[in-house]
């Protein structure tokens, strides 16, 4: 029995991929290696570059690895882009999605994890931290088009044996502490790592969107958690369904927020660099603040992050950017 990990090469699909490994799990992972990397895969996975979009691909690596349970990785997650080519996400997060979920339900396969986001939500109505009974309303197609996929899981679940868990990201950031892999993206948005990227002389200087929202210092307030935490609570989440827990919808964060500007700071602190920071417009599609409320993920899967710890985080980071550099030279 294998799991299947779409997205594999990707920045949290790879970690997830180590994850199941140093599990003793049989990983098979699909990628079309838009944005991913080959080299991210373990060896000790198998990689089919192709597409989830796909039915042939997805059902024969279904039935060929014997899959019993998936993580859905793969999708495109750059909020203002999304604005501008709604419908490009729409079909890769969507349309995809529902084409894999399809194949899932034909091949037999009993449980699916999916990597959704707290962009559901859109802005918070209060200034409490967000649950996941709060109100959802996407300020972007990026956010819609996760919540498409959230309703497709929920009544496919319910028409089919099939058990399900949605773990709504905050802010992910950092990379593995053993230095296996990370953020490696071409053209990442991330905040933490175009920060690290300015620290290293990659980039003459970072921009700050928008200094004049509602807030303590006039920047954006996010919940930012350790990947590999995030990665733990996947792979509590699939012993949950393993053993015949219900279907799951929860937050995946700390709990607590850092400002744009709070972050920089941080960044700079570690790194001894004092890179050039750039005020610029507010991009489209952004909340304000947004933090978790992560009670029910303690509470239902009893998750204990081990690296809640903004220097911490800022640190791994900057790591992986150094062997990067490396690898790259």
């Amino acid at each position: 029995m294998s799991v299947l990990v779409t997205g594999g090469a990707g920045y949290i699909g790879s970690h997830m991929v180590w994850r199941l490994l140093d599990a003793g799990e049989k990983v098979v992972v699909i990628d079309r290696l838009s944005t991913g990397f080959d080299w991210a895969v373990p060896s000790e996975a198998n990689l089919v570059v192709g597409d989830i979009g796909d039915p042939d691909t997805v059902g024969a690596v279904l039935r060929e690895h014997a899959v019993q349970s998936v993580f859905h990785f793969a999708g495109s997650i750059v909020v203002p882009e999304s604005v501008t080519d709604p419908l490009g996400y729409y079909l890769n997060n969507t349309v995809k999605s529902r084409a894999l979920i399809e194949a899932c339900v034909d091949a037999g396969v009993p449980h699916f994890i999916f990597s959704s986001t707290a962009a559901v939500y859109g802005t918070p109505e209060t200034a409490e931290t967000v649950s996941e009974d709060a109100a959802l309303h996407p300020e972007s197609p990026y956010g819609t088009s996760k919540l498409m996929t959230e309703t497709m899981l929920r009544d496919a679940a319910s028409a089919h044996p099939l058990t399900y868990a949605c773990l709504r990201y905050f802010n992910v950031a950092g990379a593995d502490p053993a230095g296996r892999t990370g953020q490696s993206t071409r053209d990442a948005t991330h905040l933490i790592k175009v920060a690290t990227q300015a620290a290293l002389s990659k980039r003459p200087f970072m921009q700050v969107f928008g200094a004049d929202y509602p807030t303590p210092d006039g920047t954006c307030i996010r919940d930012y958690i350790h990947v590999t935490d995030l990665v733990e609570a996947h792979y509590l989440a699939l012993q949950h369904l393993r053993s015949g827990g219900d279907n799951l919808v929860a937050n995946c964060g700390y709990g607590h927020g850092h400002s744009v500007l709070e972050v920089v700071d941080v960044v700079k602190r570690v790194s001894g660099s004092d890179f050039e920071v750039r005020m610029a417009d507010r991009r489209a599609g952004d909340a304000v603040t947004i933090v978790a409320n992560a009670d029910r993920i303690r509470e239902s899967l009893a998750w204990t992050p081990r690296y809640d710890d903004l220097e911490k985080i800022v640190t791994h980071a900057l790591k992986w950017e150094e062997a990067l550099s490396r690898r790259n030279t």
